[in-house]
């Protein structure tokens, strides 16, 4: 019952959400090139269907919430790191919760840190232990409640750490 509870009170604060037409921006340019893509025939079945039910692992609910994958290529000897962002918060500020994860091995998994809450990212380069990012944000104005919206810049970096390179913190630090 919590599940479809969850399910539906997420749909429900997604079809209020402001910021879900600006943070859907980064699908539509995938979107646009599906589109431009040859299409191949229908296919047809060979075989009886078998039925799948849903996995009701409590992991995947959270995976289901993220929206947005960004593998970072450029961290050269450094763990796996990759930047994404999830789905939720306040339906009319922001509410793309984004993390960097580091990869700190089999035992541990991945490190995860929450870089900030925004509309949405682009991520302008990357390096070893730093990304530079460009953020977009709703910002309310508390003496007349009106929301703005605002680009800005931000460095996010890392000293690797033990054996896996890892971070244990990471930094993140306002840039022009």
């Amino acid at each position: 019952m919590k599940p479809v509870l969850f399910v539906t009170a997420l749909l429900a604060l997604t079809a209020c959400d402001a910021g879900a037409a600006d943070r859907s921006r980064s699908v539509q340019g995938a979107d646009a090139r599906a589109a431009e893509a040859p299409h191949a025939p229908a296919l047809i079945s060979a075989g009886d269907a078998l039925p799948v039910e849903a996995d009701i692992t409590q992991d995947l609910q959270s995976s289901a919430s993220v929206v947005r994958v960004d593998h970072l290529t450029n961290q050269g000897l450094q763990p796996t790191v990759k930047l994404f962002g999830t789905a939720g918060g306040d339906p009319a500020m922001n509410g793309l919760y984004t993390y960097v994860a580091a990869f700190a091995g089999a035992a541990e998994g991945w490190r995860v840190f929450q870089v900030g809450d925004f509309v949405d990212y682009r991520v302008l380069a990357d390096a070893p232990g730093r990304i530079d990012l460009e953020v977009t944000e709703s910002v309310l104005n508390p003496a007349t409640d009106e929301i703005s919206s605002r680009t800005r810049r931000v460095i996010v970096s890392w000293t690797p750490a033990g054996p896996d390179g890892a971070p244990q913190t990471i930094s993140v630090a306002p840039a022009r």
